[in-house]
């Protein structure tokens, strides 16, 4: 649950200029798949839109006040944007303006902490901003 902490306080710091959005794919380690042994939830592989409803529930617990929604059981969101197991993008306008790696080794929080440092620097500083 660190990475969802990590993530929930940036949430908490930046949510009057930015809001955030969870769309959540399929699940990555189902119970009944490719389990893994670090996971917190059991989770098995949705069948239907109602299974995925009850495991965004759950997820939905580690992002209190973060807005969440779910893909298509064709994961069209996933495949757009190459989000399988897990992606973190900042989207202004319609232009990607951030793209972090996939998960899990390229999920990293601090990546999108210094981008969201830097824009608000922008929004509410002097210094111009470069990325």
């Amino acid at each position: 649950m660190a990475r969802m902490s990590a993530f929930q306080r940036l949430v908490t710091k930046y949510q009057q200029d930015v809001d955030f959005l969870i769309i959540y794919i399929e699940e990555a380690h189902p119970s009944d798949g490719w389990v893994t042994t670090d996971s917190p939830y059991t989770i098995p592989q949705h069948r239907s839109l109602e299974d995925r409803v009850v495991a965004a529930r759950v997820l939905q617990q580690g992002a209190p006040g973060c807005a969440l929604v779910l893909d298509t059981m064709a994961n069209s969101s996933s495949s757009a944007y190459g989000a399988y197991f897990e992606r973190l993008y900042v989207i202004q306008s319609g232009t990607i303006m951030y793209q972090g790696g996939r998960g899990p080794d390229g999920y990293q929080v601090s990546e999108l902490r210094t981008w969201l440092e830097h824009y608000d620097e922008q929004l509410h500083g002097t210094r111009p901003r470069r990325f």
